[in-house]
C-alpha cells in the first residue's frame, strides 16, 4: 500500500526511524490489511531512548519542577486528547479491531488518568512523625528515575496511560513501549505530549518486539529504575528474571482468568447486562473477563436463556461503524489461538450453546457448558469471547469453585443480600472484586492480582509507592 501512514520512535523530542532503518506494518484486524508502518526497533533504539530518558531526568526540568507545574503541562495533554478523541480512538480501532464507541471511551478514560495523577500528585502529603526522643522525622516521595512502561495490545491507549501518567506526575521519565501489534497511539500520545510543552526526553516511544528486541533490551538495562509491565503471565516472568539481574523494582498486571458468581437472589436483569459485557466487551480480550460463570442451579435454566439470547443479539460487523458492538480478535496469530479453543470443546467433553467461528478473525460470543472443571477451557486464558458455564448449590461451593484457579486478578458476584456480599468478597482471592458490577474503577484504589495474576498494585497512592523512592527524614531538635 502506496498511502501507509508511518508513525516513528519519538526519542528526545524527535519523532523517526530505527537505526537500521527497519519497519513493520501494523495490520487492521477486520480488513487483515496493513494499514501503517512503524519502525522496527531493537537494542540499539532502545538504549537511545533511556540515554535520552536518563539524560532529562538527571539533567533536565521536569523533576526539578513542582507539582503545580508538571500538573498543568497533563492537564494540557489531557486538552489535547480530548481534542483529538476521534484520531486516537479510530488509531486503537484499526490496530486492534475494538469498536470505535468502545475506542472513544477508552480515550476519555485515558485523559482522565493524566488529570486523576497529575491532581494526585499534587495533592498527596507526606507523614509528620513527631518522636519522644527530641528527634522529628518527617517522609519525602521523590521521583525513581527512568521507568520503563511495557503495555499490551487490547487496551492500548488507555493502558498506556495508566502507567504513564502517575510515572510522569511524580516527576519520572519514561521509555514507553506499546506492543507491536498496536503501536500506533503511542506515537500519536508522545507527540501530543510534546505540543502540550514536555520537555524533549520526558516521554520518548520506542517500537518494536519484546524477545531479542527493544522489550527485552528495555528490561534488562541498568539505568532503568522501575519496570512496569502488563500482558500474559508467561511474558511477566522472564521480565521479573530480567528485572532481578539489576535489581530492578517490577509491577507486574498479568493474566487472569475471573470468576462471575450469580446467586439466586440477583436482579437477573442486571446480572445478564454485566455478565455479557464482562465476557464479551472488547470480544473478550480483557484480562479481568468474567471467563467462568457460575450460576445457582435454582435460576440456572432461566439465567442461562436469557445470557445466550443477549450474547445472540451483539451487532458483530466493521468496528469502525457507529453500531458495531463486536469485532473481530485482534491478530490472526491471537484469532489461531483461540480458534483452537473453540473447535475443541467436543473432544473436551463440553457443549457449545451458541457462537462459534465467523467470518474473518471474529470468534462470536460464545457460552460453553457441561466441560469438566479440569479442563483447557476452564483452567486456562483464552482471551477471548468466549465462558465456560457451571451451575452451584451454595455459597461455600462457589467460593470453592472461583478460588480454584491459579490467577487472582478479580472477580465479580451478583446478589441481593448484603451479607452474603461482604462475606463472599472477603472470602475470594482476587485483587478486585466487583458486586453487581462490572469494569467500575476507582482510580484511587488499588489495582492488581495474586498469584499468576501479577506483583505489585499501582493506583492513587500505590502507584505512589511504586513511581518513586519514599525517603525519611530525621532532625533533631535541640533545647536552648
Amino acid at each position: 500500500m502506496a498511502d501507509k501512514e508511518f508513525f516513528g520512535h519519538v526519542i528526545d523530542g524527535v519523532e523517526g526511524e530505527s537505526l537500521d532503518g527497519a519497519r513493520f506494518d501494523t495490520v487492521d484486524p477486520w480488513t487483515r490489511a496493513a494499514w501503517a508502518e512503524v519502525p522496527l526497533g531493537g537494542a540499539a533504539d532502545a538504549g537511545r531512548a533511556v540515554t535520552a530518558a536518563r539524560r532529562a531526568f538527571d539533567e533536565g526540568p521536569w523533576p526539578r519542577m513542582g507539582f503545580a507545574e508538571r500538573g498543568r503541562i497533563l492537564h494540557r495533554l489531557a486538552d489535547l486528547m480530548e481534542e483529538h478523541t476521534d484520531e486516537l480512538a479510530l488509531a486503537d480501532t484499526r490496530d486492534m479491531g475494538k469498536p470505535l464507541v468502545q475506542a472513544r471511551h477508552d480515550v476519555a478514560r485515558s485523559a482522565q488518568n493524566f488529570r486523576f495523577f497529575a491532581d494526585h500528585a499534587r495533592l498527596s502529603t507526606g507523614e509528620t512523625l513527631p518522636m519522644d526522643s527530641g528527634h522529628h522525622s518527617y517522609t519525602r516521595f521523590e521521583a525513581a528515575g527512568v521507568v520503563a512502561a511495557i503495555a499490551p495490545w487490547n487496551f492500548p491507549l488507555m493502558l498506556e496511560t495508566w502507567k504513564v501518567a502517575p510515572a510522569l506526575a511524580w516527576g519520572n521519565t519514561v521509555v514507553l513501549k506499546p506492543a507491536e501489534d498496536t503501536p500506533v497511539s503511542a506515537t500519536l500520545l508522545a507527540r501530543l505530549a510534546l505540543e502540550a510543552g514536555m520537555p524533549p526526553g520526558v516521554l520518548n516511544v520506542v517500537h518494536g518486539y519484546g524477545p531479542d528486541s527493544a522489550g527485552q533490551a528495555l528490561t534488562e538495562d541498568p539505568r532503568v529504575d522501575r519496570i512496569t509491565f502488563t500482558g500474559e503471565s508467561g511474558t511477566g516472568r522472564v521480565i521479573a528474571r530480567a528485572a532481578a539481574a539489576n535489581l530492578t523494582p517490577v509491577s507486574l498486571e498479568l493474566g487472569g482468568k475471573g470468576a462471575n458468581i450469580v446467586f439466586a437472589d440477583a436482579d437477573l436483569d442486571n446480572a445478564v447486562d454485566w455478565s455479557v459485557q464482562a465476557i464479551f466487551r472488547n470480544a473478550g480480550q480483557v484480562c479481568l473477563a468474567g471467563s467462568r460463570l457460575y450460576v445457582q442451579r435454582e435460576i440456572y435454566d432461566e439465567f442461562l436463556s436469557r445470557f445466550t439470547a443477549a450474547a445472540e443479539a451483539l451487532v458483530i460487523g466493521d468496528p469502525k461503524d457507529e453500531a458495531t458492538q463486536f469485532g473481530p480478535l485482534a491478530s490472526q496469530e491471537h484469532y489461531t489461538k483461540v480458534r483452537g479453543y473453540v473447535e475443541s470443546v467436543d473432544e473436551q467433553g463440553g457443549k457449545m450453546l451458541t457462537g462459534g467461528l465467523g467470518d474473518g478473525w471474529v470468534v462470536r460470543p460464545t457460552v460453553l457448558a457441561d466441560l469438566p472443571l479440569d479442563s483447557r477451557h476452564v483452567r486456562e486464558e483464552i482471551f477471548g469471547p468466549v465462558v465456560v458455564v457451571h451451575p452451584f448449590d451454595t455459597e461455600a461451593e462457589a467460593v470453592r469453585l472461583a478460588n480454584d484457579t491459579p490467577y487472582g486478578l478479580n472477580a465479580m458476584l451478583f446478589t441481593e443480600n448484603l451479607h452474603r456480599a461482604h462475606r463472599v468478597s472477603a472470602a475470594l482471592t482476587a485483587g478486585t472484586v466487583w458486586v453487581n458490577c462490572f469494569f467500575v474503577r476507582d482510580l484511587r484504589a488499588p489495582f492488581g492480582g495474586v498469584g499468576d495474576s501479577g506483583v505489585g498494585r499501582e493506583g492513587g497512592n500505590f502507584s505512589r509507592e511504586f513511581f518513586t523512592e519514599p525517603k525519611a527524614v530525621v532532625m533533631q531538635i535541640t533545647q536552648d
